[in-house]
């Protein structure tokens, strides 16, 4: 389960880029309501699919209707982010992501049901298929991409450090807006057409 989840929690991905962003527009510790609703999301999505993993794999229209929600608002989130002005102060307060944004990414990160779909299918027996087993396998998988999701906010947070000047910041914005629509992309797209 961890050779599984281990290295995923650190590529790119809808959560991390999304906490490099945040981290570096408004610093770390500002990072941190929003990587805590991640958290919340990703865990209670966790339990979700695994006591529902069955019924999702028998009804793969719902996760793709899912998905394809998903998507369009990590499109949302990347355009935000690629036109966002870099050194705003008034409107710093107003723009910052918190918890709630945090919870809902998870709902429609159709990633994130792949994911919690393999991990319980794969790995939902290791700890108990009863409810008790579903939640210690959630929370061990969540602790795991806190790390990534963290170690992604300290990246954008010393960004921001190196790279503070106006120019730089319309740079960084484009790049990681950029690349949060290139995750969007990579996750509509049939595995065969990527490679």
């Amino acid at each position: 389960m961890l050779i599984f989840t281990l290295p995923i929690s650190f590529l790119p991905g809808p959560n991390n880029l999304l906490s490099a962003v945040h981290s570096s527009k408004y610093e770390f510790s500002k990072t941190l309501p929003l990587i805590s609703g991640m958290v919340i999301g990703w865990f209670l999505l966790g339990v979700v699919v695994g006591l529902g993993a069955l019924f999702i794999q028998e009804n793969s229209t719902l996760l793709d209707i899912l998905t394809y929600i998903g998507v369009i608002y990590i499109i949302y989130l990347s355009y935000q982010i690629s036109f966002a002005s870099p050194i705003d102060d008034d409107a710093l307060s107003s723009e910052e992501l918190g918890v709630g944004t945090g919870v809902v990414l998870q709902v429609v990160n159709g990633k994130a049901f792949i994911h919690l779909l393999i991990l319980m299918t794969t790995f939902g027996s290791v700890f108990g298929t009863d409810l008790l087993g579903k939640m210690i396998i959630a929370l061990l998988n969540v602790a795991i991409k806190l790390i990534g999701w963290l170690t992604w906010a300290l990246f954008g947070s010393a960004l921001k450090i190196k790279f503070n000047d106006a120019k730089s910041g319309i740079f960084i914005n484009r790049a990681f807006g950029f690349s949060l629509f290139c995750v969007a992309i990579w996750i509509v797209l049939p595995i065969d057409a990527i490679l």
